[in-house]
């Protein structure tokens, strides 16, 4: 296969830059095709954690092409910094590409979107109040301005000032809150879409470039920021983020055929997390939950909340397969099981008195949902700790992997025990 998608199976935080980082050695090029600045992708090589929020994971290669797609909320002022973080670190990111239909993000859609937590008080969906659903909104208001935009200047200006003092309006009227500094805002946009120019390029251009990589047989990882449960659409609305995360997202994101695509491969924590609100079947709330949280270190990149944990759920794991066609799994974080006496992993749900293996839609059900378990051995830290292959791993923790596969159909064909490049395990070789 030529092109591999990469998507986050649950709800996010799966370690989807840390094996888009590993398999971008083999690839050719990198394409982020969904999302904002809300993702955060941690990736450690050598002992150097660089966190990565809207550049590709490929970036720390420097002969990978990566390219920023067009379904990408981007907010100028949060890439900038970003490549001078990665500067700072001594990474370039002249290879770096950004598709001018992406829409653009304005200090009034992170004001926006910091008020409407605020009003929803204890209902709130948990956003990183990054701006982000207020973009797409604007987006499918018809109301959203793109980096294709700037290119004509007075009309930019002009669109944007009137965006400006009608987003002014909302929040000092319904809000009750201060507006925005209208020449200010324009300021500050302009000149941070100004040091941004060199990296767009047009969308016609970045699809011809992906279509004729994919002729010329060139490797090609897609790069999912999110995850399956948090797409607005298949994930566990209204708490979900206000794009595709899944497979499908691809070809909205880049402007691809579903028909350009290989295969898809879905990033599986051995355990289950999420951060922000609604159902959790399986989530801890007793030491164990803790301890998995603290042995894992499971805060977010982009916000650093402590994430709620639990069991792995097959469930909805399941689900997710089904709705990404997810042909092979990168199983990360088992390292972070060890020392556990008894793992557990969720076959099924209870709904008064039935056994349900159906990822129910509504969250009234989800709620309702009691997780029916099968429990495994564990094992030790430093078992995990000795082993340099796949086949030095303890026996438990292989049968856990064993397990997995027996329950999903799919084969887990990288397996992680650790953050470093050293700790990836691969049983299979995905960009052939």
């Amino acid at each position: 296969m030529s092109n591999l998608v990469i998507v986050g199976a649950q709800w996010g935080d799966e370690g989807k830059g840390k094996i888009t980082d590993y398999l971008a050695q083999k690839a050719d090029y990198v394409v982020r095709y969904s999302g904002g600045d809300n993702a955060g992708h941690t990736v450690e090589v050598d002992d150097v954690k660089y966190k990565l929020h809207l550049v590709p994971s490929g970036i720390l290669f420097s002969d990978k092409k990566c390219i920023i797609g067009n379904g990408v909320a981007l907010n100028p002022m949060s890439l900038l910094k970003e490549i001078e973080y990665l500067n700072g670190l001594g990474v370039e990111v002249k290879n770096l590409q950004i598709s001018d239909r992406a829409h653009i993000i304005f200090p009034y859609h992170i004001e926006i979107d910091k008020l409407k937590e605020e009003e929803r008080g204890d209902k709130k969906i948990g956003t990183t109040i990054k701006g982000i659903g207020p973009c797409y909104v604007d987006k499918a208001e018809r109301s959203g301005l793109r980096l294709c935009d700037f290119k004509y200047i007075e009309s930019f200006i002009e669109k944007l000032t009137k965006n400006i003092k009608k987003k002014n309006k909302l929040i000092e009227s319904y809000y009750n809150a201060t507006p925005l500094d209208v020449e200010k805002t324009l300021k500050d946009s302009i000149e941070a879409l100004e040091k941004l120019e060199k990296y767009i390029v047009s969308t016609s251009s970045v699809i011809r470039v992906l279509k004729d990589a994919i002729k010329a047989n060139k490797k090609i990882v897609f790069e999912g920021a999110q995850a399956t449960l948090l797409d607005i659409d298949f994930g566990t609305y209204p708490f979900v983020t206000s794009s595709h995360p899944g497979a499908a997202g691809i070809c909205i994101g880049t402007g691809l055929s579903p028909y350009d695509l290989d295969a898809a491969m879905g990033v599986v924590k051995a355990y289950t997390t999420r951060v922000g609100m609604g159902p959790f079947p399986t989530e801890l709330f007793d030491k164990t939950g803790d301890f998995i949280r603290e042995q894992g270190f499971e805060y977010g990149t982009t916000t650093g909340r402590p994430r709620r944990c639990g069991w792995l759920d097959i469930v909805m794991l399941n689900y997710s397969i089904d709705v990404n066609g997810i042909s092979s799994i990168a199983l990360t974080k088992l390292d972070t099981l060890s020392d556990i006496e008894k793992i557990k992993i969720c076959t099924a749900y209870e709904v008064d008195g039935n056994e349900v293996k159906l990822f129910p839609s509504s969250l009234e059900e989800l709620k309702e949902c009691k997780p029916v378990f099968i429990e495994m051995d564990g094992w030790s830290l430093k078992e995990i700790e000795k082993a340099s292959t796949y086949e030095e791993l303890p026996e438990n923790a292989k049968k856990y992997v064993k397990k997995i596969e027996e329950l999903t159909g799919v084969n887990c064909d990288i397996v992680s025990v650790g953050p470093q490049r050293q700790q990836t395990f691969m049983r299979k070789e995905m960009l052939k």
